[in-house]
């Protein structure tokens, strides 16, 4: 029987701003775009009580909520914390699958001889994350993943919802079928037509009826009603690429600040990368100008890369096919992609990487000429050391403004 948790941080984008900005505790705080083109991201708690949503447009959320307090996505700092919370899920198991930037499972299978039960898990991830990030994180504990993620949603805010072996019926039989995955508008209308109003509802039909009605798929609602879900937690999902971008509060003109906002996102992606024990040879950059118009371009190395000055280099390289400096910019962003892993590479085949980088003039006084390769993975491995005990902002590169170096 496995014991599976589902984390899920709370308003995580609203209350990273209201960690940072303590004023705003208490109020109607919503995250999103501006008004005339934007969506909700997040919305705290006191912004809900007045309808307002995620993906809700932000115009309507400021017409049913006219005194929220409205704020630009920061996403360089909800990665960051992010980052931290994901660090901690670590220390309890190895096996955490991310489900999105502040969502995850875990499997605790045989770490009661460590940290107890996997109640008393929950109960200790949910004090670390409190008391090192100030943020706080739903809980569901149960013996699948179907469960686990049922669980947590029904605790929100700062909940603990424990299903006990064998309590799957009980605690899923009273509750309506639109908490069910894959239950949406038009299939919850088809069911209560049918007069299946609760999962306990669905558990009691024909299985046969149901296929027939709605064919393999309620086949798989039959399962779900009766707690069935065999998937096991998968810590590596096969990426096709890796990549960060930031979307500017105000356009982006001089080309300074461009390789500034690049030389962050390079590092972030390089640490995911190291992160999770793989390399890619296709550094892509993508830039939106300010007339929402976009391009991309890219690069392929003849040996794989986790190196963030490497990446920013090729990056820079790129900046220099597109017309960032003449247009203003709104949107950057870095990916890499033809993954391999990272282990097992030669040492003949990584000293290749010196003679990589682009055409003359690529290399600005902001950015250093290459080293050594094992200098720069022995650099690398001590950075991303310095981060799992710190946090992120831990150590940052030194060129990025104070404020960058912050996250905010």
């Amino acid at each position: 029987m496995r014991s599976i948790l589902h984390l899920d941080l709370d308003a995580f984008y609203a209350s990273v701003e209201v960690l940072d900005r303590p004023e705003l505790r208490g109020k109607p705080v919503i995250v999103g775009g501006d008004e005339r083109r934007g969506v909700v991201a997040a919305a705290s708690y006191e912004a809900r009580r007045f309808g307002v949503h995620s993906a809700m447009p932000t115009a309507t959320a400021k017409r049913l909520c006219p005194k929220g307090i409205f704020l630009p996505v920061r996403m360089s700092r909800y990665a960051e914390m992010s980052d931290t919370v994901f660090a901690i899920y670590r220390r309890f198991s190895p096996l955490v699958e991310p489900l999105s930037i502040d969502e995850a499972f875990l499997d605790v299978t045989g770490c009661e001889r460590l940290f107890g039960s996997a109640e008393k898990v929950a109960r200790k991830i949910k004090a670390a994350v409190r008391e090192e990030t100030g943020l706080t994180v739903s809980a569901g504990v149960a013996p699948n993943k179907f469960l686990a993620k049922i669980a947590s949603d029904l605790g929100k805010p700062d909940g603990l919802t424990v299903v006990p072996p064998g309590g799957a019926q009980a605690f899923l039989d009273p509750l309506p079928v639109e908490k069910l995955w894959g239950v949406g508008k038009v299939t919850e209308e088809a069911l209560l037509k049918r007069g299946i109003r609760t999962i306990g509802d669905l558990r009691r039909s024909s299985r046969e009826t149901l296929a027939r009605t709605f064919g393999a798929h309620g086949e798989h609602l039959h399962e779900l009603a009766r707690g069935i879900d065999d998937r096991p937690v998968e810590t590596e999902r096969e990426a096709k690429s890796v990549g960060h971008e930031d979307t500017y509060d105000h356009d982006l003109r001089d080309r300074g600040a461009m390789r500034r906002e690049l030389l962050s996102l390079a590092d972030r992606v390089s640490s995911r990368l190291r992160r999770g024990g793989i390399k890619g040879r296709t550094v892509t950059l993508k830039v939106k100008y300010h007339d929402f118009v976009q391009v991309t371009r890219a690069v392929t190395l003849s040996d794989p890369t986790d190196d963030g000055g490497t990446i920013y280099r090729c990056a820079l390289d790129l900046l220099l096919d597109t017309e960032a400096g003449t247009r203003p910019v709104r949107l950057l962003g870095i990916s890499v992609s033809k993954l391999v892993p990272a282990a097992g590479q030669r040492k003949e085949d990584r000293m290749e990487q010196l003679g990589l980088f682009g055409r003359p003039g690529a290399v600005t006084p902001e950015t250093p000429k290459p080293v050594d390769p094992e200098k720069m993975e022995k650099l690398n491995r001590a950075v991303d050391r310095i981060r799992e005990k710190f946090g992120p902002g831990g150590i940052v590169p030194g060129a990025l403004p104070r404020e960058k170096r912050r996250g905010e």
